[in-house]
């Protein structure tokens, strides 16, 4: 199978990619992790959208607390967060050059529509 498709997780270069998982809840973020690691992604996770820009680099100080782990090649966040929805982490990781062109996927367990207001 050729490198790139979407079935296909193994990059070019040979390495997995690098997912941040965010979510408040604890249960929803480590059975993401399972099911990422379970398809051979490396995972970090942050517990909210604030923890989400630190770890990537896009907070005041700028600097990039992956702690030698590769880049981020994608990011699942939840909708509904206190404090940052996923709506606005995404808005902030577009802003940056750096991020712009890493994808962002936002789910919810919401189960009310009217709660997801964009």
């Amino acid at each position: 199978m050729a490198a790139g498709s979407s079935s296909n997780w193994v990059m070019e270069s040979g390495d997995v990619p690098h997912v941040l998982a965010v979510d408040d809840n604890l249960i929803d973020r480590k059975l993401v992790e399972k099911l990422l690691r379970n398809s051979s992604c490396k995972v970090t996770t942050a517990e909210n959208g604030p923890r989400a820009l630190e770890l990537l680099g896009l907070t005041s100080g700028g600097q990039n607390n992956m702690n030698g782990r590769s880049k981020v090649n994608l990011v699942i966040t939840d909708y509904c967060m206190p404090g940052m929805t996923g709506y606005e982490l995404l808005k902030k990781i577009k802003e940056s050059s750096v991020m712009k062109e890493v994808p962002v996927v936002i789910m919810s367990s919401e189960n009310i529509p009217t709660r997801i207001n964009k």
